[in-house]
C-alpha cells in the first residue's frame, strides 16, 4: 500500500489486510477453475452425436406444407453438416421425401428447422430422422 505525505509517495512495509484478502480470494478462484477444467478433462467421455427429433408443427403454407421440428443432440460432441430427411408415408410406401442440412448441431443442445413438402401430409404418417453428419 502506498501512503502520500507532503506530496511524496512512500511504500508502507506491511500491506493492508484487504490486499491479502483479495489475493487469497483470487488465488482460490484460479485454483478452483483449474481443478474444474482438469476434472472435466479427466472424466469427460467423448460420445458420438446422438440425435432425437420431435415434430412441433404441421401447417399449410403458400407454396405447400411445412413440417417444423426440433433436433436435439444429447451427446458431448458437436456434429456438422447434419442431414435430416423427412418422408410422408402412406401404407408403408414413401409418397414424398425431402432433405434439409443443418450447418451444425452443438453438443448437448437443440436446434429447430422445417421441411417443406408439396403434398399434404394430412393424416398420413410423417417420419423425420437424421441420416448423416460429419465431425467438425
Amino acid at each position: 500500500m502506498t501512503t502520500t505525505a507532503n506530496k511524496r509517495h512512500t511504500e508502507v512495509k506491511e500491506p493492508h489486510w484487504i490486499e491479502w484478502a483479495t489475493g487469497m480470494v483470487s488465488a482460490l478462484v484460479v485454483v478452483a477453475t483449474i481443478a474444474w477444467v482438469a476434472y472435466q478433462a479427466w472424466t469427460h467421455d467423448d460420445m458420438q452425436p446422438e440425435f432425437s427429433i420431435a415434430i412441433t408443427e404441421r401447417r399449410q403454407t403458400e407454396g405447400g406444407y411445412r413440417v417444423a421440428f426440433d433436433i436435439a443432440n444429447k451427446a458431448t460432441a458437436t456434429a456438422a453438416a447434419v442431414t435430416v430427411r423427412g418422408e410422408i408415408l402412406d401404407g408403408g410406401n414413401i409418397v414424398e421425401d425431402a432433405d434439409i442440412t443443418f450447418d451444425y448441431v452443438p453438443a448437448e443442445s437443440k436446434s429447430s428447422g422445417a421441411i417443406l413438402f408439396s403434398q399434404d401430409p394430412g393424416a398420413r404418417e410423417v417420419r423425420v430422422r437424421a441420416v448423416g453428419y460429419i465431425d467438425p
